[in-house]
């Protein structure tokens, strides 16, 4: 059991949104960019007891900055 907390800031959560607006294709775009945001983290998460919460900000989205990951002691 992975009990890990996903969380997105406002901003992403902004900047998601008007890229899939831009896209045209409505619901498939949000799908598809929140998919490959966490494709790594999928396969990676599991594997890792260590991490506890993930956080995705703007930059996340925007300039392709790693996601914060917050481990346990």
């Amino acid at each position: 059991e992975e009990d890990v907390v996903l969380q997105f800031t406002n901003d992403a959560l902004i900047s998601i949104a008007k890229k899939a607006k831009t896209s045209k294709t409505g619901a498939r775009a949000l799908r598809m960019i929140v998919e490959n945001l966490l494709r790594d983290l999928m396969f990676e998460t599991p594997s890792d007891p260590s991490i506890k919460e993930i956080l995705i900000e703007k930059e996340t989205i925007d300039d392709k900055k790693e996601p914060i990951i917050k481990r346990s002691a």
